[in-house]
């Protein structure tokens, strides 16, 4: 197959074409390193990581429909990675007070020391791989595209994140900005 027999549904310009191209490459590097990182110093997947890191952040039990909003995973597949997690004693599981449908998920003491021994090293990596070519400048601009770009996304009718239409609240320990 040849460029020539390609259906012209439309091309990208060559900038944005090498923009996708290096978007896609440093969202691959930067995941391969953070999940080799999470998988060695805390035998966490990235999901399970950001079950926890949510949890930690809030202080607080939040529903499976709180933890959800911002992680683009399937519901049978969060509902998966919970159980790993309650097996492993990191959080417990229950019906909410308030409403007996909704599942409440409590952050353990040692989930919440999980988060705590891999969260320098998820911050280090983070700092070294997207953060240290940057300005600060060029961090507020990145952070206000991605935003932008994100939420776009969001409410788009096949989006795998559809019905979380708005940004969840980011821990600023979780996610640097220098």
């Amino acid at each position: 197959m040849t460029p020539d027999d390609i259906p012209d549904a439309g091309t990208l310009r060559p900038e944005q074409l090498g923009t996708y191209f290096a978007l896609m490459e440093a969202v691959s590097l930067l995941q391969r390193a953070v999940e080799q990182q999470l998988q060695t110093e805390g035998d966490l997947s990235y999901v399970q990581f950001q079950l926890l890191a949510r949890l930690a952040d809030a202080g607080q039990p939040l529903t499976m429909t709180d933890l959800a909003d911002g992680v683009v995973y399937s519901r049978s597949g969060l509902t998966h990675q919970a159980g790993l997690l309650a097996k492993a004693g990191l959080i417990t599981r229950g019906p909410s007070p308030q409403d007996q449908r909704a599942t409440m998920v409590t952050l353990t003491d040692e989930g919440l020391a999980r988060v705590g021994r891999v969260l320098p090293g998820h911050i280090d990596i983070t700092r070294r791989l997207l953060f240290a070519p940057l300005t600060a400048d060029d961090v507020d601009a990145l952070g206000s595209i991605m935003t932008r770009v994100r939420n776009h996304m969001r409410q788009q009718p096949d989006s795998t994140a559809r019905g979380r239409r708005t940004a969840p609240k980011h821990s600023r320990s979780a996610a640097p900005s220098e």
